[in-house]
């Protein structure tokens, strides 16, 4: 295997059932170089020391021009969301989203989230009354998150269909295999669901509502807002579909595991945290650039180079959890990198987590699971935000 293919063997769709392999490779030289320039970092250590590192920035306007591995965020008139900017602009737009959102500010926000999104799940688990097979998919880990989404925006529930489709074309632009068209859908959605925010906004500017963007309206400026709305809805959806997704196809390729937790409920918070080691949600982030030479295990990434931080590479790395290939919610010192790490870390992974414990305990205790139809299933496209586009199983009951 050669420096310059490994980029493309973990990108290729090929591999996306099972990518460590590739990960595994990829950690015999923690630092690679690609043929492009590209520099992939493996390594648990070294990954987390460079999500810290100041000298390695996160706005794509600083890439090599002509730089093609990944898509940039497409254009449509907004401001780039936060997440693809740098201090000092990365941390006042942060902190301004935040106030409404979580602690210090609004310490019962999202607590105040999950009778409404309990009620959701057993919706969702009630339409499997009848059934032999369901899609986990379709049926229950895709309909949840972007429930949760709307509500935390304010959005109108007879609304939320038209985010399904914008949230699909939106994380597919992140696939450094989208290309033209899917960068053109991308914008083309990006356009419209700014346009519908921008409606939405100035009718929560004029008439305030539920949901932080009536908290938000007399904050930031429109074209912050709508930015940051949309980036809420694919960073809070997409990854959230695998996270849910990802542990209910883990928990059935273990079924010891699976007994455990229906015998022990409070199982639930070490077994989510092993999955997001395990099988995270994001396998890894593309879009960094290095702003000075910097040195790291033995190489020097040079100034300008375009960086791959490897998660699922770095959360299988054998140097800091022991055995990382096997599945164990007994592990301790979990310290994983599935919501990322520094000024970075998965802004919405409190929403994230509660949603997965509200869906995943219900879901298991309420559904008499079968076998999976499909092992392995078939997979999204898209290699960042990597996780099953269906899972089909088969049921055998639904309890009340």
């Amino acid at each position: 295997m050669t420096s310059g293919t490994i980029a493309a063997q973990i990108t290729d769709y090929a591999n996306r059932a099972d990518p460590y392999p590739l990960f595994a490779e990829l950690r015999k030289q923690p630092v690679r170089r690609e043929d492009d320039g590209t520099y992939l970092v493996s390594t648990y250590y070294e990954v987390r020391s460079l999500a810290n590192d100041p000298r390695l920035s996160n706005d794509t306007s600083n890439r090599p021009p002509g730089y093609t591995r990944v898509g940039q965020p497409v254009e449509s008139g907004l401001p780039p969301s936060f997440i693809f900017t740098d201090p000092p602009v990365h941390d006042r737009l942060r902190d301004t989203i935040n106030r409404p959102f979580g602690p210090p500010h609004s310490p019962r926000f999202l607590d105040g989230l999950r009778g409404g999104l309990a009620e959701v799940v057993t919706e969702l688990l009630d339409a499997f009354e009848g059934k032999d097979q369901v899609d986990i998919v379709e049926d229950f880990a895709y309909p949840l998150p972007v429930t949760a989404i709307c509500k935390v925006l304010g959005v109108p529930r007879e609304d939320e269909p038209r985010f399904h489709g914008w949230a699909d074309a939106l994380a597919s632009s992140l696939d450094p295999q989208a290309g033209e068209d899917g960068q053109g859908k991308a914008q083309r959605a990006r356009q419209d669901m700014g346009a519908y925010l921008a409606d939405l906004i100035e009718t929560k500017r004029r008439r305030p509502g539920p949901g932080i963007l009536s908290a938000l309206a007399p904050e930031m400026t429109p074209a912050d807002l709508e930015a940051t709305a949309v980036l809420l809805l694919v960073a809070g959806h997409e990854t959230t579909v695998n996270a849910i997704t990802n542990t209910t196809l883990t928990l059935l390729r273990h079924p010891d595991v699976l007994e455990r937790f229906q015998k022990d409920p409070s199982l639930a918070v070490p077994l989510i945290e092993e999955v997001l080691r395990y099988e995270p949600p994001v396998q890894f982030v593309p879009w960094t650039t290095a702003l000075a030479d910097i040195d790291v295990a033995d190489t020097t990434i040079p100034e300008g180079s375009p960086v791959w931080l490897m998660l699922a590479a770095a959360n299988r790395d054998p140097r800091r959890f022991e055995d990382p290939d096997r599945f164990d919610p007994d592990r301790e010192d979990n310290e994983h990198l599935g919501f990322y790490t520094g000024i970075h870390y998965c802004f919405g992974a409190p929403l994230a987590r509660m949603e997965l414990h509200v869906a995943v305990p219900e879901l298991f205790r309420r559904v008499t699971f079968s076998r999976l139809l499909e092992d392995p299933p078939p997979y999204r496209a898209n290699a960042v935000l990597r996780g099953p586009r269906h899972l089909p199983v088969a049921i055998e009951g639904l309890t009340a």
